[in-house]
């Protein structure tokens, strides 16, 4: 089916979840005018109050998330689908597999290494043959990352500098709420390779996402949780890092990226996330008090009486934050890097709002306006289960600096 014969450009699955109205509500102010634009979801009087509340005329379509036919039909009427609705690994199979047997561009915020292991196993060639671009991990897991990267590159490129080899994200500042949909999709990891151990190796592989792991260049051990001196990164840097949380998710992004691009930024490429706790003399502390606290959560999803306790404590999903929390938010992350020639560079991702959702929101929306409207700027691509570099690339980063987002590179 051709672009032209689509009925909507943009389908918003998910539509009455938290951030599902987010996403909504920030295509409803910014996305340009003429854009075809429909709300799905599976309750049809939820829809109609998503529509009433944000004062829009958008056709509704109905679907349960398990009802392949419907699924397969919305699929088809669209160019690009987002989908809000996990967690994925329950919520989110048929529907990408959906859209990749269809030609129809996917997007969605997934931060569930088994999930996106498994629609690359299932999907990847079917998109190929069909065209469709399926991109996970359109918001704050895994774009400021994937992009923040991908921008280091093209600079590094652009001056003929070498390749990337040390590379470490350093999140600056971060402000803002946990998400009840992350919490929800870690607790449901965490269950299902707790039962099975070849699936606990996946996860703990830093190649779980690779196209073709075989081909990958032997590095050593690449740890998920690092306790750092700030000045082991960079010279310029002081204080202590800590582990950042999504770490263990977003490199797998990032390196499924190098290898999508025949590891453009180099075979030597080595990938880590910190966040800074800080240079006061309690900044070691806090280092490995945050390493230690990180490691327990995970462990208390699994052991009962620890995971009464946390499913009773920590936010649940299709909850979040008000809107004076989701504005008053913001996050800052620099990436440091040394390339194969000794020169050093950096890149910042920066933005305003809860990077959970009022942040993803904006990623989320408009990495579907670049799919659908923006085609001549996306990456050479045959289609596939492609990250955000490699399947929005440039498109993207345009429009998130419109949007009021700093992107930006530069030699040290």
């Amino acid at each position: 089916m051709s672009d032209q014969a689509r009925e909507f450009d943009v389908i918003v699955y998910g539509a009455t979840g938290f951030v599902g109205v987010l996403v909504a509500r920030h295509l409803a102010g910014f996305a340009p005018a003429g854009t075809r634009i429909a709300l799905a979801g599976r309750s049809p009087e939820k829809l109609e109050a998503v529509r009433t509340r944000l004062n829009v005329d958008w056709p509704i379509v109905v679907a349960d998330a398990t009802d392949t036919a419907a699924l397969d039909t919305m699929a088809a009427r669209t160019r690009v689908v987002i989908t809000t609705a996990g967690p994925y690994a329950k919520y989110g199979r048929i529907l990408a597999h959906a859209c990749a047997e269809a030609g129809t561009d996917y997007v969605d915020l997934t931060g569930e290494v088994l999930f996106a292991r498994d629609s690359i196993n299932e999907n990847h060639e079917a998109a190929r043959r069909t065209g469709a671009r399926i991109v996970h991990s359109c918001g704050f897991d895994s774009i400021p990352s994937d992009i923040g990267v991908h921008v280091l590159h093209s600079l590094v490129a652009a001056e003929d500098a070498g390749e990337l080899t040390d590379t470490t994200l350093v999140v600056t500042s971060l402000r803002g709420g946990v998400s009840g949909g992350t919490i929800d999709s870690m607790r449901y990891q965490a269950d299902v390779m707790s039962k099975d151990r070849a699936l606990r190796k996946i996860g703990a592989s830093p190649y779980s996402l690779s196209p073709d792991r075989a081909a990958e260049p032997d590095l050593g051990r690449q740890e998920d949780m690092p306790v750092l001196t700030a000045s082991e990164v960079d010279p310029s840097l002081r204080g202590h890092l800590a582990p950042f949380v999504m770490a263990s998710y977003n490199t797998r992004v990032v390196r499924r990226s190098n290898a999508l691009r025949e590891w453009a930024y180099g075979r030597r490429f080595r990938y880590r996330e910190v966040m800074s706790v800080g240079a006061s003399p309690l900044s070691p502390v806090i280092a490995h008090g945050t390493k230690i606290g990180l490691g327990a959560l995970f462990v208390g999803f699994v052991v009962p009486p620890v995971r009464f306790v946390l499913d009773r404590i920590l936010p649940k999903p299709g909850t979040g934050p008000s809107e004076q929390r989701q504005q008053s938010g913001h996050f800052t992350m620099d990436i440091f890097t040394t390339t194969s020639t000794g020169a050093r560079y950096t890149s910042r991702f920066r933005a305003k709002g809860d990077p959970g959702y009022a942040a993803t929101a904006v990623m989320l929306g408009e990495s579907a306006l670049a799919l659908a409207l923006d085609r001549e700027k996306l990456p050479p691509s045959e289609g596939g289960v492609l990250t955000p570099a490699t399947g929005i690339g440039d498109a993207l980063v345009d429009r998130l600096r419109t949007s009021g987002m700093e992107i930006t590179a530069r030699k040290l």
